[in-house]
């Protein structure tokens, strides 16, 4: 191989790796962010939940 050649490869080898890290950065930004979401959705459950029991406990009528 020539040394323009020997370059070349290691540009596309660079380049390859590179939208590599990106696409595997963007994914798991993705899933942390899906799973941050699902979290709060469940925290906002949870404390209707906690409310309920509360007043099932405590005999507070909400009408």
């Amino acid at each position: 191989m020539t040394e323009p050649q020997v370059w070349t490869l290691i540009g596309v080898f660079a380049a390859g790796l590179f939208g590599m890290l990106t696409l595997m950065s963007t994914m798991f930004i993705r899933i942390i962010r899906t799973e941050i979401r699902g979290i709060h959705h469940r925290l906002d459950r949870l404390d209707a939940d906690v409310n309920a029991l509360m007043r099932h406990a405590f005999g507070i009528d909400r009408g």
